[in-house]
């Protein structure tokens, strides 16, 4: 069951086209990824489904409702970015205490230990944290908010790998035991590709991939070999990415030919930061070529 609809959804400011009519869903209890790159339409996106932006046209429903100054929505969904702003009075501990009286299911005892485990200085005032600490104030309140949607708009990237790896162990933990729908966006492939289950990808505010991220892994190889034998294996199929060495090649193919003989070839699976970001390519490339007024995409 979806808990996020996104339909015909667009968003203009001014003469910038930040998102172009954009549909998908989130599902409820899944844990997606929300990928692409720096002003890609991510941001902007998470902000309409929490209610701070209102889009230009399309329609945007959250627990079936929209978003927008709705108080029956906004407390069951969490919405966590990077360097976010509280204000200048607080100690760290008052956004804690601010965010205990928003959510209903806070945890108040699996706080204080996020609050151990990143030695979180919460008598320190926020503006004088560091961008760590600042980022563990974020992450402590999107766990122990335990909101049926949280979002994470990259908080984690203050933090060091030590204490990046202890987020997405507890994120793991926790969502193992309070189900909920949870979406990480972020640079950080890599790091999250065996977290997400579902993968939805923005390029120039569209979107170019949306599926799970087991479906998604099982339609994409790389292929290396003689390059007479590598164009006869990918005959047909989009190449997102191909280099070429002396008689050499090798191809990221998306659509894994069936049938198709592999004996002087190597094939390998494709990461999913490498599919993410040869299919993006091969994205620009397309909108690329429809500029110009050509129509191969290969």
């Amino acid at each position: 069951m979806s808990v996020v609809n996104l339909r015909g959804v667009t968003k203009r400011y001014r003469d910038t086209l930040a998102v172009d009519d954009v549909s998908f869903d989130l599902h409820e209890n899944r844990i997606h990824g929300l990928l692409g790159r720096n002003g890609a339409g991510k941001s902007t996106v998470m902000r309409m489904l929490t209610g701070q932006e209102i889009p230009t046209s399309g329609q945007v429903r959250v627990f079936g409702e929209n978003p927008y100054e709705n108080a029956a929505v906004l407390p069951r969904v969490c919405f966590i970015k990077e360097s976010q702003r509280y204000p200048d009075i607080f100690l760290a501990r008052h956004a804690l205490e601010a965010a205990a009286m928003v959510f209903p299911n806070w945890d108040q005892d699996f706080a204080d230990r996020l609050v151990e485990e990143f030695r979180l200085p919460v008598k320190r005032r926020v503006r004088k944290l560091s961008r760590g600490q600042l980022s563990s104030v974020g992450v402590i309140i999107g766990l122990a908010a335990r909101a049926p949607v949280t979002l994470f708009d990259e908080p984690y990237l203050g933090l060091d790998a030590v204490a990046r790896q202890a987020f997405y162990d507890h994120l793991i933990a926790d969502y193992g035991r309070y189900p909920r729908t949870i979406v990480l966006s972020t640079h950080l492939i890599d790091e999250v590709a065996d977290i997400i289950e579902d993968v939805t990808v923005i390029d120039r505010g569209r979107i170019v991939m949306d599926d799970s991220s087991e479906n998604l892994r099982s339609q994409a190889v790389t292929v290396s070999g003689p390059t007479n034998a590598v164009e006869q294996f990918a005959d047909g199929h989009d190449v997102l990415h191909r280099e070429d060495l002396g008689g050499f090649t090798r191809v990221v193919v998306s659509g894994i030919p069936a049938d198709r003989d592999t004996a002087s070839l190597q094939v390998e699976p494709v990461s999913l930061q490498q599919l993410v970001v040869r299919t993006t390519q091969f994205h620009d490339a397309a909108l690329a070529g429809a500029g110009n007024g050509k129509g191969d995409r290969s």
